[in-house]
């Protein structure tokens, strides 16, 4: 079960990134065109936060179950910070931080009166979100942890 997990994790975070990207662009037009918030831009914030979510409960349930986490590895103990520690603490913290933001500025979104301010909160806090979701990836080339692009199962 842990491997299909983490494929289903591994893929599913180019969904993410591609509809937060996506949404963030779709605000950025919006608000500098001065455009009406159209249907296709509420379901674009209301998918975004729905697929991350969704990532979110798959990164909970990996948690839960990777010997990572749950298990001492060998590592220099005179490490500050390891891999595991990165998992366990970093990653974990950041990204649902990050799902906080999307869910936030999804909500506020929805709930503002002018279609400027519906774009400006949708662009604020799903950039932000986004450069939190940067920070926190196990990128290829991190000096902290690396995990490749694409996983297999």
């Amino acid at each position: 079960m842990h491997p299909f997990l983490l494929f289903l994790h591994s893929f599913w975070r180019w969904l993410v990134l591609g509809s937060l990207i996506y949404s963030i662009y779709i605000s950025y037009k919006g608000k500098t065109n001065k455009l009406v918030f159209s249907s296709a831009a509420n379901k674009w914030r209301h998918w975004t936060a729905t697929i991350a979510h969704i990532q979110l409960m798959l990164g909970m349930a990996i948690y839960v179950q990777s010997p990572i986490v749950m298990y001492q590895i060998a590592d220099n103990p005179n490490k500050l910070f390891n891999e595991q520690s990165f998992f366990r603490y970093f990653h974990i913290s950041m990204m649902l931080f990050a799902v906080v933001l999307i869910t936030v500025g999804s909500a506020k979104a929805k709930r503002q009166i002018k279609d400027a301010e519906k774009f400006g909160t949708m662009l604020t806090w799903f950039s932000l979100a986004l450069l939190v979701i940067f920070i926190a990836i196990p990128w290829p080339f991190s000096p902290l942890t690396s995990r490749p692009f694409a996983r297999g199962f």
